[in-house]
């Protein structure tokens, strides 16, 4: 062979190769994205081809698939539209899916490996291919409470059983309607995603699982665990200041309690002062805890960690670094750089009620095929222990105090013949000081056999502005959830 044409071979050759990487990228490495790619129009038209599976509610019908004229013979609707947004997400035509919607399409589209028998089943009989049934852990009542006490406000609230972390409700407003997004007109979908995500008020954002707040005195509840963690008895006056004010080291700062008062003549025993939302003495705890344990308690708790429900939770966090004393101080308030979503705030409680355990949270209750055979059932699972069965029976005191107790800042909570406990939250935003402080509260109840746990978050005081706090404001909304999941 002369040198041409072992040049030519050379050169076909690596063609060839060349060729070769590109087909094996293409249909290996590359496929499932180009499969889910929003412009794969010949993607689009077989899933859309296909009904997709039910999302439900307990029995409620929250996304369905309906018969539709033109190229795609079914169009995905949403009955509640904007209540259940936030759980559902969006299938259109020309948008990525998201929420369960996307994080669910295999099942959903029928296109799941578990799925592959009854599919087979249905190609036989000459039937339509169906896709899976996914039913949510979400309660309908406790759903609709939620959504009609947060009315225009902006915020989230979020539920769960804290035996199981089944989430029983989730909320977040202000919200969208999801139908607008889901419609066969390829421009008016796109057009309503862009208006949307344009908005400043955020209606896409899943204020429960992915915004992060300062939590203000619900985090209290963490101070608390790490100092009943460390010795302290919630009973016991020793070494806790109930102080009018404290100096913060280093500073001209002080720290005030609501008021500016001292809490029981200044010698509060720790129940006492967390029933009153003392803020001296829950600075002065943190500076005495330290870095380490106050670190180590909120991480118990789930601080840091990265979790999906499966939405996608964004991490919650105490501090970076080492604090000083001042600003150890006030990260024991929930102030500072701690930042919370809604969802932690709710695993706090959860976790004092089920005896210091921390569940797993999760939507999913069940995937179940067309035929009716269940092809997947999460089951609870254990994320930590947050606190000892101890520590946890004293916090549950404590935070029954702050609903029950004369002195409480929960009572708005209180239900008759019900025991509730809570813990009530009014946080300084870091902006200006003009701006309202957002307003929480965290519960669970029954006292004695808990069913749910609650977190409730109302941006800038929401109506009441600067006047709202997490007792007036957010602790009736978290107070109506409660009776519909306990049916009162």
């Amino acid at each position: 062979m002369n040198g041409p044409i072992r040049h030519l071979a050379a050169v076909i050759t690596l063609l060839f190769s060349a060729l070769f990487v590109a087909v094996t990228y293409i249909q290996v490495i590359a496929r499932a994205d180009l499969e889910d790619h929003p412009r794969n129009l010949r993607t689009q038209v077989k899933e859309r081809s296909r009904e997709r599976g039910q999302i439900l509610a307990g029995s409620t019908v929250v996304a369905r698939s309906e018969p539709a004229e033109g190229t795609y013979p079914f169009l995905r609707s949403y009955p509640l539209g904007p209540m259940y947004a936030p759980v559902t997400g969006y299938f259109g035509v020309n948008l990525q899916p998201f929420g369960l919607e996307g994080l669910q399409s295999e099942y959903l589209s029928g296109t799941h490996d578990s799925l592959f028998l009854p599919s087979l089943g249905s190609l036989l009989t000459g039937e339509q291919a169906k896709g899976a049934t996914i039913e949510t852990t979400i309660n309908p009542e406790a759903q609709k409470a939620a959504w009609d006490e947060l009315e225009d406000q902006r915020g989230a609230v979020i539920a769960l059983d804290p035996r199981t972390g089944a989430i029983l409700a989730m909320v977040s407003r202000p919200s969208y309607n999801p139908n607008r997004l889901a419609v066969h007109d390829t421009g008016a979908a796109y057009e309503a995603y862009q208006k949307l995500n344009a908005d400043q008020l955020q209606p896409l954002l899943n204020r429960a699982l992915r915004q992060t707040y300062p939590p203000g005195s619900t985090f209290k509840i963490v101070t608390a665990a790490a100092a009943l963690a460390d010795g302290w008895q919630a009973r016991s006056r020793e070494n806790v200041n109930g102080s009018k004010s404290l100096r913060l080291p280093g500073t001209n700062h002080r720290v005030r309690n609501s008021g500016g008062h001292g809490c029981f003549g200044g010698r509060p025993t720790l129940l006492q002062a967390f029933a009153a939302s003392c803020n001296t003495t829950f600075a002065q705890l943190a500076m005495e805890l330290g870095n380490d344990k106050m670190r180590d308690q909120a991480e118990k708790f789930g601080f840091g960690l990265e979790l999906s429900v499966p939405q996608t939770v964004t991490p919650s966090v105490f501090a970076d670094g080492d604090l000083d004393q001042s600003q150890l101080a006030l990260s024991g308030l929930g102030q500072l750089n701690v930042r919370t979503t809604p969802l932690q705030v709710a695993m706090l409680a959860a976790a004092v009620a089920n005896d210091g355990v921390l569940m797993r949270p999760n939507l999913i209750r069940r995937v179940v095929s067309a035929n009716g055979k269940t092809v997947s059932e999460p089951g609870p699972e254990e994320l930590s222990t947050a606190v000892s069965p101890d520590v946890a029976d004293q916090l549950a005191d404590m935070m029954k105090a702050a609903v029950q107790s004369p002195q409480g800042t929960g009572s708005a909570a209180r239900i008759p013949g019900v025991e509730v406990a809570g813990k009530t939250g009014t946080a300084q935003t870091g902006t200006t000081d003009d701006t309202a402080p957002h307003t929480w509260f965290t519960s669970f109840a029954p006292v004695d056999d808990p069913q749910v746990a609650v977190a409730v978050v109302v941006e800038n005081g929401g109506l009441a502005g600067n006047e709202g706090y997490g007792g007036t404001v957010a602790a009736p909304i978290a107070d109506a959830v409660t009776r519909a999941v306990l049916k009162r």
